[in-house]
């Protein structure tokens, strides 16, 4: 039974595909616009058409739907070609039918596809004037020619309006994107100066000190047991050097993560309510968890909860032993208790020594760490 439903939907959904290209970022928009086209048949309720004039608007009509849905494919000549073949429609029918005007306006509603917006407007003009002299000549009804002009007038241009803010939000997505590949491309340079300059000298300790140990292996086994003592604590302090530059790019101070979260809330219309207390002294490791934490907790609030606010409370408790951490929303959408996400924060928390509670139902995650987490 769903099988076959399934099946209709995708085939309307490739015939919508087909009829309408997804590059052109218009979902269903264009069947709605094709409401307007019915004024083309506005006349025949006053005044009933001939056999000859049915079989011809049909004909009219079909050959209307090809040139509008094959307009959204085509831009510079081959569009100007479509705005053409619908004044020529227009044209045809301004003596016979007040309703031909539909067919200027709609022309106007292509004219951003032939080029930059200055050769649009002049296209836009020439349209108008056009409308205006056919009305003026064979069609001088108020209802033929002035909808004609303020139609083709207002739809044009603000459909080049409407292109120029598509293309300079595309140009900053653009300019954001080749602004990361740049930031990552400076932090891996950034990255590989420090592990050189790092591990650069380590390692030649450790080769030296190994080389030693392997020649005194065998006439001085307790210098060489010395040697390769001392090839591990290089060793472990390298590491532990490495895990120091790689955290330290990947940390972001609490203070960062708390401004960073009120954009991302504000860019979710959700407002950000502070109750931190700045006198808590917490060291870099601690900061860093509870802001990986309070940006986990925040991306679940903007893709999950709904809400209309969020408030983020980090204080000291009342015994002053602990530290607690509170996120709370006034949304609907319910935090899930399990997952990767949260699965991770608590895991965060636990480093700490402290431990998370999770409340769905009122949309709150609070968390309590050791006094000693802050120094």
């Amino acid at each position: 039974m769903n099988t076959g439903h399934e099946d209709v939907k995708t085939i309307l959904l490739r015939l919508h595909r087909w009829l309408v290209p997804e590059e052109v970022g218009l979902g269903f928009l264009p069947y709605l616009w094709l409401l307007f086209f019915g004024w083309f048949f506005v006349q025949w309720y006053f005044q009933t058409p001939g056999t000859l004039e049915l079989v011809l608007a049909l004909a009219s009509t079909l050959a209307f739907s090809a040139i509008y849905f094959s307009g959204f494919r085509y831009y510079g000549r081959a569009a100007l070609w479509h705005i053409l073949a619908l004044l020529a429609l227009g044209l045809a029918w301004t003596p016979f039918n007040i309703g031909a005007n539909v067919f200027y306006i709609f022309a106007a509603a292509f004219a951003h596809m032939v080029g930059p917006p200055r050769v649009s407007i002049w296209l836009i003009a020439a349209i108008v004037a056009l409308a205006g002299l056919s009305g003026w000549l064979v069609q001088p009804f108020f209802f033929f020619w002035f909808p004609a002009m303020l139609g083709s007038f207002t739809v044009g241009l603000a459909n080049i309006w409407f292109r120029e803010q598509d293309r300079h939000r595309a140009e900053l997505r653009l300019s954001q994107s080749e602004v990361r590949q740049l930031a990552r491309v400076a932090e891996r340079e950034r990255i590989a100066r420090d592990l050189h300059d790092l591990l650069g000298h380590r390692l030649s300790v450790i080769v030296l000190k190994s080389e030693l140990a392997r020649r005194l292996i065998d006439h001085d086994p307790k210098r060489a047991g010395e040697e390769i003592r001392e090839v591990e604590t290089s060793a472990r302090e390298a590491l532990a050097e490495v895990r120091e530059a790689i955290g330290g790019y990947r940390q972001r101070s609490l203070a960062g993560e708390l401004e960073q979260a009120r954009l991302a809330l504000r860019s979710a219309d959700v407002e950000l309510a502070l109750d931190c207390d700045d006198a808590l002294n917490l060291d870099g490791h601690t900061e860093a968890v509870l802001a990986l934490v309070i940006r986990e907790a925040v991306t679940n609030v903007i893709r999950h909860a709904r809400a209309r606010q969020c408030r983020i409370r980090l204080k000291a408790a009342d015994d002053n032993e602990a530290l607690v951490l509170e996120i709370r929303d006034d949304g609907y959408g319910g935090i899930r208790p399990e997952g990767a996400g949260i699965d991770g924060m608590r895991a965060r928390i636990e480093s700490l020594g402290g431990r998370m509670s999770i409340d769905p139902a009122a949309g709150r995650i609070a968390a309590c760490l050791p006094r000693q987490a802050a120094t």
